[in-house]
């Protein structure tokens, strides 16, 4: 019997071990127009997979059309309690998320840039691109947003998502 309880417990270690080793997305600083800034939202690949999924035929700098399949980062926000659409304005104009990869790359877009309300940068966290898991160089998430001309600010190796606020003016 106790064989059998010390295989059970190291069968339980073993499994929460590799869930907390799985890939994740990072939200933080997601605040409501009350101000009020949420918990950090952590997503893994499983929960990403089970969110709503789209498919975007972009072209990358190689000039070939890929399929990319992921969740809208709309759908993530919308998650996470973000306010969008005609609940963004005021003071929410002023954020700004920084995008960070797990190789320390950064980069930075305004909130309404990729909101769908505003405009047509719609972007797509991608998991997969043309059927295929993304390659450990790019993934296990990247970010793609087709309307940009240039691929700088499609963040491969996503890991975390930090909504800002910019600084008040001095008067």
């Amino acid at each position: 019997m106790p064989r059998i309880l010390a295989r059970a417990l190291c069968a339980v270690l073993f499994a929460s071990l590799l869930s907390a080793a799985e890939p994740s997305l990072r939200i933080e600083g997601v605040a409501g127009r009350d101000g009020v800034v949420k918990p950090p939202l952590v997503l893994t690949l499983t929960d990403l997979a089970a969110m709503p999924r789209t498919k975007i035929q972009a072209r990358t700098h190689d000039n070939q059309e890929h399929t990319f399949e992921g969740v809208l980062l709309s759908e993530v926000f919308k998650r996470a309690g973000m306010p969008a659409g005609e609940n963004l304005r005021g003071p929410l104009l002023t954020r700004y998320l920084v995008m960070s990869a797990h190789d320390g790359y950064r980069v930075l877009f305004s909130l309404p840039e990729l909101d769908p309300a505003f405009g047509d940068g719609r972007a797509l966290i991608a998991d997969r691109v043309d059927g295929a898991p993304l390659a450990a160089q790019q993934g296990p998430l990247r970010l793609v947003v087709p309307a940009e001309k240039r691929e700088a600010r499609w963040i491969r190796m996503l890991e975390k998502i930090e909504v800002l606020s910019a600084p008040e003016p001095m008067r």
